[in-house]
């Protein structure tokens, strides 16, 4: 894959994955999901689709790579294989990484400056924050990668090659 490709299919991957995340928690902040949630959601996507894209572009794919190449040999193994190890290494990164900056942006920027919470408390709870957020999101991020949003990013990824090799 060109340098070019997988900025592409990083870029797909983050239109997808970052909506599904942001409502994904703030449904669970929530109690449910429901249309104030889309509403009040809104304003983080931008913020989390730019943080996401350069953590997977810059820390997220280049580890992953190296765990999985490190894991199979890519050339003896099936490719089901190792796009399987691949997609499990990346959330392995990823999903951390992203609770973290989550923490952040939801408990610090906006709890603390929007919304006047004390600075200590968050500072405090940090970690904790960090470690709930990281346990509430990898089942869903492993499974939804696995199952829906890889396969749907590797079609529109074919389907806009497709057409310009075409």
């Amino acid at each position: 894959m060109s340098k070019k490709q997988h900025l592409l299919f990083a870029l797909i991957t983050v239109l997808i994955t970052v909506p599904c995340f942001v409502f994904y928690c703030s449904s669970y902040e929530a109690g449910g999901f429901n249309v104030n949630v889309i509403k009040n959601s809104l304003i983080f996507i931008p913020i989390e689709f730019v943080l996401a894209y350069l953590s997977e572009i810059f820390v997220g794919s280049p580890l992953a790579m190296k765990i999985t190449n490190k894991a199979i040999n890519p050339k003896k193994c099936e490719p089901f294989i190792f796009e399987l190890i691949y997609i499990s290494s990346t959330v392995l990164i990823m999903c951390p990484l992203m609770s973290f900056l989550a923490t952040i942006l939801y408990n610090g920027i906006i709890g603390v400056v929007m919304n006047g919470l004390p600075l200590n408390n968050f500072l405090i709870n940090f970690i904790p924050y960090w470690l709930q957020k990281i346990v509430l999101n990898f089942p869903f991020a492993l499974l939804s990668q696995i199952f829906f949003i890889q396969p749907v990013v590797r079609i529109i990824f074919g389907k806009i090659n497709k057409v310009k090799n075409a």
